[in-house]
């Protein structure tokens, strides 16, 4: 993933400004589109972060929330047929999907910071963030399915592609 000018195009004084105006409740602002770039930016930096992650480190051994074995099962108690592998669009999106996710993410608020929040998720699995790869998601349907990703090997692949040295073996 590049990273293009991104936040770093702000300067320190600027990503403090912006850090601010993301920490203001949605009440403080009516349809501005600065804040919206703010979101899409900070959603774009999250995402080449964890991709970075899982390329350098063996994702078998992260740690992504101090309730990743909370997430983790009440993930694949909600959705044990989930491919994760290759999700589609309907899987977070279609009416029946979010009649199942609400509850599920809901039970979050307040243990996981952010849980709501706007982030970007990749559909298959072992490929990089692109425009066709990528779907908004809020953050704890990220730590759900990256968790299970990472525990179920899903995401090996794209560790493995990075480290030619782990391929050639």
């Amino acid at each position: 993933m590049a990273s293009g000018n991104g936040l770093a195009s702000l300067g320190p004084e600027g990503m403090s400004a912006a850090a601010h105006a993301l920490s203001l409740p949605a009440e403080a602002y009516g349809n501005d589109p600065r804040l919206e770039v703010m979101w899409a930016m900070k959603a774009h930096n999250h995402a080449e972060v964890y991709f970075n992650l899982i390329s350098s480190v063996d994702p078998k051994f992260l740690k992504l929330t101090k309730l990743d074995d909370r997430i983790y099962s009440s993930f694949r108690e909600t959705f044990k047929e989930l491919d994760i592998k290759l999700l589609k669009e309907d899987d977070l999106k279609s009416d029946e999907a979010k009649e199942t996710w609400r509850p599920f993410c809901n039970q979050f608020e307040g243990l996981v910071e952010d849980f709501n929040y706007g982030t970007l998720l990749r559909l298959d699995c072992e490929k990089d963030y692109t425009e066709d790869n990528t779907i908004f998601a809020t953050r704890v349907q990220f730590f759900a399915i990256e968790i299970a990703r990472n525990r179920e090997g899903f995401n090996d692949a794209v560790f493995t592609s990075k480290r030619p040295e782990l391929t050639s073996a």
